[in-house]
């Protein structure tokens, strides 16, 4: 049970931290209105530091079901656990869902762009095309699990790994989520966009669930293609 809920908390911190950082620059009368998508890259980088810090040490800190897929098909994680890693993933990030529509909710009604609401919770694309929607999505994985194994590839001191794979995420999001906006998640994206459409958000428009399939598919595709080459070059 150690490993569920270290990917339980890991994920929730990972996805609330990372969301709020979204709501801040995109809701209505926030502090943070209108700062960017520098400021939603960083925001995301500097979640992933603290949630592989508080993480890593519980269940190697996955926080994502394409980055415990892709593992398992290289041969480097049981496919016994799987389960138990995504199951604590999905839930960290429901409850990370939960709490940004706590954090956010008198923000939401001064919200005029209810896609703005939506992308609080999920990633959608800039220019909608199904293809390259998904190839985006893939290709941010693939480079994600190249990163990670990289990363882990190496002799770093102790307390490096969790910054570098920070830095990792944010230099994933920064240069490649203009397109889709960068889930590179299964977990971040599906499970807040649940949240977005069971809980009482007032004037949401509908949680685009014809989109919902590529940043859940897309990211396993990538993260698995990306491990697979990573360790056919390594």
């Amino acid at each position: 049970m150690t490993h569920f809920w270290g990917e339980v908390i890991g994920t929730f911190i990972l996805v609330l931290l990372g969301d709020c950082a979204v709501g801040g620059a995109v809701l209505g009368k926030s502090k943070a209105e209108h700062s960017g998508w520098i400021v939603i890259s960083t925001g995301w980088g500097l979640a992933a530091v603290m949630a592989v810090f508080v993480s890593a040490r519980l269940s190697g800190a996955h926080l994502n079901p394409a980055v415990t897929i892709a593992l398992a098909v290289i041969g480097k994680f049981p496919w016994s656990e799987v389960p138990t890693y995504i199951a604590g993933q999905f839930i960290g990030a429901f409850l990370a869902g939960v709490m940004v529509w706590v954090h956010f909710n008198s923000h939401f009604k001064e919200t005029e762009n209810k896609d703005e609401v939506l992308a609080t919770f999920s990633t959608g694309p800039a220019v909608k095309n199904t293809l390259f929607n998904f190839l985006s999505e893939a290709l941010g994985t693939a480079i994600l699990l190249i990163g990670i194994l990289g990363i882990t590839s190496n002799k770093l001191a102790d307390g490096v790994a969790p910054i570098a794979l920070g830095m990792l995420i944010w230099a994933i999001v920064l240069c490649l989520g203009g397109a889709t906006g960068t889930a590179i998640n299964p977990a971040r994206d599906l499970a807040p966009r649940i949240v977005h459409a069971l809980f009482p958000i007032e004037g949401k428009r509908d949680s685009n669930w014809g989109y919902a399939w590529i940043p859940v598919v897309a990211p396993i595709v990538g993260g698995i293609l990306g491990a697979v080459i990573f360790t056919a070059l390594a």
